[in-house]
């Protein structure tokens, strides 16, 4: 009798589940199709720049057309739009007044997530000294980001001039007398492709072999090396030029190789931020949460649609970010994977702030930059090293349309948004 009530009990929790979950399902689309019917958005928007709607420094004729889509009539967003881009080289306020130039919309500091803008969330070493790579203003971004103490590699190569042999033109064979009271270095921060490859390559490599000490004499190459963060994963990237060029995956491709095979030992990378990272998704979709509020929207944002052109960075991204929000979305709270305790633990214990619920984020390929119909066969297969192995499925687009103008009419289609 027991075993039997047991049985019973059992199939009448299991349709209740039934029900309950069809009720939630019911009462989510309900509340979709009533903000709807309102004009009330209840889907967010991210942007790659870079070969969807810039080449170089030339628009593509596609994006002013698709963003005049996105606004009102005032030229004020009336959706919560973010641009994501890798790029490392600028501050956020200057990328957005230059995507406001571009466009013709204006688009504010808070819209722009740069590969370095989840930078901010490792507070742990912002007090520490810190040795910065990269171009243009690196210095400004890494204070404006929460560092405190700041050393480049040309501050490091006037005091180490010896260091630095492989341009003949530059090498100075005296040392300085400054050496002894150089700061020990905490940690490494690469921000993007620096302009002297084998300046830098040959002082972060020493920096890592002497544990952030260049001065030593020691013989012993010191093993787990010091703390090291990279910004911005991209192989290669699309600017005027008809073939891709090199980006700051190239220089970290150089890099783990050469300290591979001096050390013996495997480069380790204590975070890597910028697409094709969670870390960069889930900033990017806090940004739309308030970009959202910032709009006058009162309700949660159901659904993230990630525009594209390169399928191993923009979609990789969104689609392992669609999986992390799937499993999320399914298992309420509970960690299920390695990538979302790692999310969790960036963000501290209290995460209500972040009011994240969305249930996906569908990926949307176009064809005007990195990959087109016509080169994809000759697109390098490339995935950053620590993202390996890379499941096929999830470098392949939820979409793929011509260009950001037509993945803008998709998203409005499929919302049933005008």
């Amino acid at each position: 009798m027991a075993a039997l009530m047991y049985k019973f009990y059992r199939q009448f929790e299991r349709k209740h589940a039934v029900v309950v979950n069809y009720y939630v399902i019911l009462k989510s689309q309900v509340r979709n199709y009533t903000d709807r019917q309102e004009g009330k958005p209840a889907f967010g928007l991210l942007f790659d720049i870079d070969g969807v709607i810039v080449r170089g420094k030339k628009v593509l004729p596609s994006a002013s057309e698709g963003f005049k889509k996105l606004v009102d009539s005032a030229g004020k967003f009336r959706i919560p739009t973010v641009f994501v881009t890798n790029a490392g080289n600028a501050l956020r306020h200057e990328k957005a007044e230059q995507l406001s130039c571009w466009l013709e919309v204006e688009v504010t500091e808070e819209q722009v997530i740069m590969a370095h803008s989840p930078l901010r969330m490792f507070h742990q070493f912002h007090n520490k000294r810190v040795l910065i790579s990269g171009q243009g203003p690196i210095v400004d971004i890494a204070k404006n980001l929460g560092f405190t103490k700041v050393t480049t590699i040309d501050q490091m190569r006037g005091t180490f001039p010896m260091l630095d042999a492989v341009d003949h033109k530059r090498r100075i064979s005296v040392p300085c007398t400054f050496e002894q009271y150089f700061p020990r270095i905490d940690a490494i921060v690469l921000f993007g492709e620096p302009i002297r490859w084998e300046t830098t390559l040959q002082l972060v490599i020493d920096t890592l072999m002497t544990n952030g000490t260049p001065a030593s004499r020691s013989s012993d190459i010191i093993y787990p090396h010091i703390p090291l963060l990279a910004c911005n994963m991209d192989l290669q990237w699309m600017a005027e030029a008809w073939m891709p060029r090199f980006g700051h995956g190239a220089f970290l491709l150089c890099l783990e190789n050469l300290y591979k095979k001096i050390t013996g030992h495997n480069l380790i990378y204590t975070a890597l931020i910028g697409k094709p990272s969670e870390i960069t998704y889930h900033h990017a979709h806090h940004m739309v949460i308030v970009q959202a509020k910032k709009i006058g929207l009162d309700h949660r944002i159901k659904r993230l649609y990630a525009v594209g052109d390169n399928i191993y960075t923009d979609i990789f991204g969104a689609n392992l970010y669609d999986r992390y929000l799937s499993r999320r979305h399914v298992q309420g709270s509970k960690r299920v994977a390695t990538v979302q305790r790692s999310i969790e633990e960036l963000l501290g214990s209290d995460t209500s702030e972040w009011e994240h619920d969305a249930e996906s984020c569908s990926s949307i390929l176009v064809q005007t930059g990195v990959y087109s119909e016509d080169h994809h066969n000759g697109m390098l297969d490339h995935s950053p090293r620590d993202f390996l192995p890379v499941e096929e499925k999830l470098r392949a687009p939820k979409y793929t349309v011509e260009n950001v103008s037509k993945a803008i009419d998709l998203i409005f289609h499929k919302e049933g948004f005008h």
